[in-house]
């Protein structure tokens, strides 16, 4: 049902020495959903997802697989798993449908079933025209077709993809970008990336992490809060004053741009509709009324420089 929680991760930690590789990492994902995992390089993204699916196991805290715990009983658990490692774990000298029917053996699917799950992989990742075909000789773009369709034969609750695009070219991206939307609609997802297109193109949710630390969990919605900005930009090619400018209702501040255009700084209560029929009543000859918006970029930014620079700060 929607809403059910099929991922819970609770305190967890993963040591390599005195280092601290994550520290109390908690994130739940729900049936439906697709959860974007961001951070950058050396993050701790992978390391958490091989915790999660089984082949890692954390220094401390846990993780439930619909219900199950990973270390507890991780049969259990990971029968309801999909995961695509970095490197997608292909036997290159098999063609695709030999591999696949390896997978599915893997998976305990039923003999009698695993043509039809075969074929519905293929289906879903669009490998029907190179099925027979050796899969060292697919392009990376489809090879990484081939990982997720090993991902997904045996029907999972939930599919995680490690980093599923790098090394693609734009038209590889674009394709497995679409696929991974349409794997939303049957299976939960986590993707991890380090890539922030992929998360605004794909994603209903977003942690970001640093250092080994959950740094944000947002909706896309709330993130697209997070970046609006009470500021509007305006050129006119009869400008009022200051003061004139201020006076309207929700207009806080003025500034006046190098090129002649202002920025206004306003409140909740400011409508740009009635802006505009303030310049045309007042004949201030509107050119542009445009709103300011931050980018993802510049919060991921802003988040990792300033964890890292707290860091060394308190070294």
């Amino acid at each position: 049902m929607s809403g059910e929680t099929l991922i819970q991760v609770e305190h967890l930690y993963r040591d390599y020495g005195n280092l601290h590789a994550l520290a109390d990492i908690n994130l739940t994902l729900n049936r439906g959903e697709v959860l974007g995992f961001l951070g950058p390089n050396g993050a701790g993204k992978s390391t958490t997802m091989q915790i999660i699916s089984g082949n890692l196991a954390p220094t401390s805290g846990s993780v439930r697989i619909n219900g199950f715990d990973i270390l507890d009983e991780p049969r259990q658990a990971k029968a309801a798993l999909g995961f695509l490692p970095e490197q997608p774990p292909l036997y290159l000298e098999l063609t695709v449908i030999e591999y696949l029917a390896y997978c599915a053996k893997l998976n305990h699917i039923p003999g009698k079933n695993i043509t039809q799950a075969i074929n519905k992989a293929c289906e879903r990742c669009g490998l029907g025209d190179v099925q027979k075909r050796l899969i060292a000789n697919l392009s990376k773009g489809y090879q990484q077709r081939v990982g997720i369709a090993q991902a997904i034969i045996h029907a999972p609750d939930v599919v995680i993809l490690d980093e599923p695009t790098v090394g693609l070219d734009p038209i590889q991206i674009r394709e497995i970008r679409q696929l991974i939307r349409e794997l939303g609609n049957d299976h939960s997802v986590i993707l991890s990336t380090h890539i922030l297109p992929e998360v605004q193109s794909t994603c209903d949710r977003v942690i970001i992490i640093n250092q080994g630390k959950i740094a944000l969990e947002d909706s896309l919605a709330g993130l697209d809060s997070r970046l609006k900005k009470n500021i509007i930009t305006v050129s006119l090619a009869n400008p009022p004053t200051i003061d004139a400018f201020t006076s309207l209702t929700g207009i806080n501040s003025v500034e006046q741009l190098d090129d002649g255009r202002y920025q206004l700084h306003y409140s909740d209560d400011f409508n740009p509709a009635d802006f505009a029929s303030s310049a045309v009543n007042n004949h201030w000859q509107l050119n542009e009324l445009t709103p300011q918006t931050g980018s993802l970029e510049q919060m991921f930014i802003d988040i990792t420089c300033s964890d890292n620079n707290t860091q060394q700060a308190s070294v």
